[in-house]
């Protein structure tokens, strides 16, 4: 089904929306980009019907979320939309722009619980092997994946990390995540290695003699490329999946996101504690780091199976 165009009137209540959840809530870039494609794609459904996004009710909504499962999208995915509509629906709430939530009674789609899909250590070891840290460009990719691996970033908190946020003398990082909230992640002796060498010897070569400028934020970013801008999240995925091919890895089962949950999988295997590891992710909630118990213990099943005699 071709949509069409997304109308001025609708557009302008959801950029007045995502202004405020920027400005009042600190949301993540990642979260308002994916916030304003599932109201934005709403909006073009409805097409400015008996006054457009706003005014919707609960039956469109119904109607919508049939559309979309006709359509194939994915419990997953309805209920990353049914987030967004929440949002925004609470948005005009607040400003009295509305009377009710026409979400309010729509029940989140069930979806099965998906378990972080994360590399064997020696696959990481050749993943982390193939870039050649001969030339500029190889130095700068390993020492990415290093840190990545490392520090178990997000890729988002990766590209957008600025030049000052290493402190190699204390062996630490400084991470920005998501809502603003910063940690302290040490960086352990190989990472920390192959980021001296980016910073001594593969960044003022990409740099060329040219200055590097500051970011949107302000800050000169970390790691560039050749416009001596930061990397793209989808640039680094290109990045490890061409790394992934040539460590002879299936590019299809590796993403940025996995090595986080490499990371992750393989501190909790050796014996980390989980109040510990729930701070070097950054996460907010204990119950978003016990997944990884999941993980570990789908592992000694899979180990029992293979291996007793009577499994």
């Amino acid at each position: 089904m071709q949509l069409p165009p997304l109308r001025d009137g609708d557009a302008q209540a959801i950029d007045a929306f995502l202004d405020s959840a920027w400005a009042e809530r600190g949301l993540a870039r990642q979260t308002l980009d994916s916030y304003r494609r599932d109201l934005a794609m709403l909006a073009r459904w409805r097409n400015g019907a008996a006054g457009g996004l706003a005014a919707m009710d609960r039956q469109g909504l119904h109607e919508y979320l049939a559309w979309r499962t006709r359509a194939g999208y994915s419990p997953r995915s309805n209920a990353r939309l049914l987030s967004a509509l929440r949002a925004f629906f609470g948005h005009l709430l607040q400003r009295g722009l509305r009377s009710d939530d026409p979400t309010a009674l729509i029940e989140r789609p069930r979806q099965g619980r998906l378990l972080p899909r994360a590399l064997t250590e020696s696959q990481v070891d050749a993943l982390l092997a193939a870039p050649d840290p001969a030339t500029p460009e190889g130095l700068r990719d390993k020492a990415m994946l290093e840190l990545v691996y490392a520090c178990g970033l997000r890729v988002s908190e990766l590209v957008a990390l600025p030049a000052n946020a290493v402190n190699l003398r204390q062996g630490v990082l400084r991470v920005t995540g998501k809502g603003g909230k910063e940690r302290l992640v040490p960086l352990g002796e190989e990472a920390q290695h192959w980021l001296e060498r980016y910073l001594r010897e593969a960044l003022p070569a990409l740099a060329g003699g040219r200055r590097v400028p500051a970011g949107p934020g302000g800050e000169v970013p970390m790691f560039i490329g050749p416009s001596l801008t930061a990397p793209t999240r989808q640039a680094f995925w290109n990045t490890v999946k061409q790394h992934a091919a040539a460590a002879g890895i299936d590019p299809a089962r590796v993403t940025p996101h996995g090595m986080r949950h490499s990371f992750a999988t393989h501190l909790l295997n050796r014996g980390a504690d989980l109040r510990a590891l729930q701070m070097l992710l950054g996460h907010s909630s204990l119950s978003t780091t016990q997944i990884y118990t999941l993980v570990a213990r789908e592992k000694l099943k899979q180990l029992h199976a293979r291996h007793h005699p009577r499994a």
